[in-house]
């Protein structure tokens, strides 16, 4: 039996350290992470993390033979069929101009291919978006995503946890994207879990 197979795309709006971490959490939850990092999202890294380059080490806290890299400019790899099976596909972040794009059915690189196949196919789509304010066009964008499926997750963290830290912050968003593709964590994040705590 094969791992679970979850697609993450990079794209470029600010919030990298989310990528990172839901990246890291996929690692750890021993799932197969097939990963496209469109050309902005490449600086994104550079700029948010300070990667040169495709810093696997970093992204996946230490357990980089998780991931498979794939070339955003490359339509044709596995992830832009709708024969490659998975159990999900995640864009984080997602920036306005990417969500805007899928909500087209426009499929100008892997990324936006991959986003197109897993709708037809009738498979998750989780679009981590992370700008702000929204315009009316970003909002009936995301309305038609949701219309064909996906699902949108807004990078907004909750603060019922009191948090501490910006890593708190960033585990709080990271393991509801993880909740959403069904991909179990051991993140104490539940409102559940904080029932009857003083």
């Amino acid at each position: 039996m094969r791992k679970r197979r979850i697609i993450v795309a990079v794209t470029g709006a600010s919030g990298a350290i989310y990528a990172q971490r839901v990246v890291s959490l996929l690692a750890e939850a021993d799932c197969e992470v097939h990963l496209v990092v469109s050309k902005l999202g490449r600086r994104l890294l550079h700029d948010e993390l300070g990667h040169d380059g495709l810093d696997l080490e970093a992204l996946t806290d230490g357990r980089p033979e998780a991931v498979q890299v794939h070339s955003d400019g490359d339509v044709g790899a596995a992830p832009g069929s709708g024969s490659f099976v998975h159990e999900g596909m995640v864009i984080v972040p997602c920036s306005a101009n990417t969500l805007g794009r899928i909500a087209g059915g426009m499929t100008e690189n892997l990324v936006q291919r991959a986003a197109s196949c897993t709708l037809k196919e009738r498979r998750r789509l989780v679009i981590c978006h992370r700008e702000t304010p929204l315009s009316l066009i970003d909002i009936e964008n995301m309305a038609t995503v949701t219309r064909a499926g996906g699902i949108i997750a807004p990078m907004n963290p909750g603060f019922y946890l009191n948090p501490e830290s910006i890593g708190d912050l960033v585990d709080y968003m990271a393991a509801r994207v993880l909740d959403v593709l069904g991909v179990g964590h051991e993140l104490d994040v539940h409102w559940d879990e904080h029932l009857g705590r003083s």
